[in-house]
């Protein structure tokens, strides 16, 4: 069933949602910040609890992969897009009571609100090819990537602002944040329901959700697709993650919202990338895949320099408080590029070449991959600092990571049309 409504409120239920989840994030973080000012807690307890609090939205990604699949195949997709925001809504309550009962709560809400995503993601992904025709497929995956994109980084930068503004008023940070999900749960009930398939069960749906991860792992391009794919999010969780002791180590940024615009520049970079690549290819055209990947090493590398080569630091740019070094700004605008480009056309490969019975335990696969990748990028970032790896040395790493990976993969060619 196709709706000329479905889209448009897709997409804005999907802005919505994604940038609550950042949001609920950077204001669980920003309490953090206060506590290490106020000499509450020290900065590695800063770094260890930041760490364990963003690994948590992944975790229910990696443990509850096989139920999304099945609910979001057995059920109709707008019912989990509806579903996950109600999730996310109840998640928000639940760090709510942090203020009276500890920051125990707001560990357990953001966990609720991870389940509520892994509920989304699926949903999100696989309703496209059931509201859309196949040609429009590619430009729509960049479509939902670039508004996710947007939201992730502007819900950093607003729930940074809510934590500092609200400092003393948590409440009214959480408040604002359940407004938002209670926003996106609205648009998406509005949305003309999908089909379901009322004979698919649980039991059977798990069964079926192994042997199609155990197909797809022996599907010689698919499962290239995916380890692609998760490639991706490997290099965006680790340079998120590594932002922070980077700009304040190597650019000598003053605050944190400088260090935010780190991130944005780098979004910037993957929205025109994900544009691009709904301009430059067809569905299924992965030719130059490889080489983006190999792009996308070298940038990083690159990045590793900046605290050796002074060329890197000139010219500057003050626009009010913003301190911008512009080489800088430039090389993470092509970093950002290089992965949009190396992205956006797997996904749509990734859906469009999967059984289209499966495609909901297809995205729950993708999922799983991707947030393992995540998990896995925090990890490499926490041993790093703890074998006293530079953040510059950071960069480094994953450039020799990601080049490994991307020298390895090699695309069979795609299946014939059926």
């Amino acid at each position: 069933m196709k709706s000329n409504r479905n889209y448009p409120l897709l997409l804005s239920g999907q802005f919505l949602g994604a940038f609550g989840d950042n949001a609920i994030l950077a204001v669980i973080v920003g309490q953090l910040t206060y506590l290490q000012k106020a000499g509450a807690i020290t900065a590695t307890e800063l770094r260890t609890s930041n760490t364990i609090y963003t690994s948590l939205l992944f975790v229910p990604y990696v443990l509850l992969a096989p139920l999304a699949g099945y609910l979001n195949d057995r059920y109709a997709k707008t019912s989990w897009l509806v579903g996950g925001n109600a999730l996310k809504l109840l998640g928000t309550g639940l760090c709510a009571l942090s203020v009276w009962f500890g920051p125990t709560w707001q560990g357990a809400g953001y966990l609720v609100v991870g389940i509520g995503a892994c509920f989304y993601g699926p949903a999100k992904y696989g309703i496209l090819p059931e509201i859309l025709p196949r040609e429009r497929l590619v430009k729509a995956n960049g479509m939902v990537e670039l508004l996710t994109l947007v939201a992730i980084l502007g819900g950093a930068i607003a729930g940074s602002v809510l934590a500092d503004v609200f400092k003393d008023r948590v409440l009214v940070s959480y408040a604002v944040l359940g407004g938002i999900f209670g926003a996106a749960l609205v648009l998406n009930f509005l949305m003309t329901p999908t089909p379901h398939k009322a004979h698919i069960r649980l039991g059977d749906s798990v069964g079926e959700f192994t042997s199609h991860l155990r197909d797809l792992m022996t599907a010689p391009r698919l499962s290239r697709i995916l380890i692609g794919t998760a490639l991706f999010w490997v290099c965006g969780a680790a340079m998120k993650i590594n932002f922070q002791p980077w700009g304040l180590e190597v650019l000598h940024l003053p605050d944190n919202t400088q260090i935010a615009l780190l991130g944005l520049w780098l979004s910037v970079g993957v929205m025109a990338g994900s544009i691009l690549a709904g301009q430059l290819h067809a569905v299924g055209d992965l030719r130059r895949t490889k080489a983006y990947g190999l792009a996308l090493a070298a940038l990083l590398a690159l990045l590793y320099t900046v605290d050796s080569f002074g060329f890197w630091r000139l010219p500057t740019v003050q626009l009010g408080p913003l301190h911008l070094v512009v080489p800088v700004v430039l090389l993470l605008i092509a970093a950002g590029v290089t992965a949009g480009l190396f992205l956006i056309p797997l996904n749509a490969a990734l859906q469009a070449e999967s059984h289209p019975d499966k495609l909901g335990k297809t995205i729950a696969v993708q999922n799983l991959f991707d947030n393992i990748g995540m998990l896995t990028a925090g990890t490499y970032v926490f041993v790093s600092v703890k074998l006293g790896l530079s953040s510059s040395g950071v960069f480094l790493g994953l450039a020799l990571g990601v080049a490994v990976v991307v020298a390895w993969m090699k695309f069979a060619a795609k299946p014939a049309a059926s």
